[in-house]
């Protein structure tokens, strides 16, 4: 598995919505953040390792009621406090 961190930009008053909505129809997510700036949400999400990035976002992400935009953050490495 491979984890991404996307960002999600939702339409006004929209970002909790669309949250409930990820967490119940996208079975890859692990985490999501509400946040400040100029994004709403940060999701976590786990990738088989021959799943398509691109796709994964636009098919299941993108088109959840109420996005607006995203940002994609492609991971490389995992570092544990014990010094990984």
């Amino acid at each position: 598995m491979r984890a991404i961190f996307v960002m999600i930009k939702c339409e006004m008053g929209q970002a909790y919505r669309v949250a409930r909505d990820a967490a119940d129809s996208i079975e890859q997510v692990s985490e999501l953040f509400s946040t400040s700036g100029q994004y709403d949400l940060l999701g976590k999400f786990y990738l088989d390792p021959d799943q398509d990035v691109g796709l994964f976002v636009t098919e299941k992400l993108q088109t959840l009621p109420g996005v607006k935009d995203t940002y994609t953050l492609i991971t490389f490495n995992a570092f544990g406090a014990g010094g990984e």
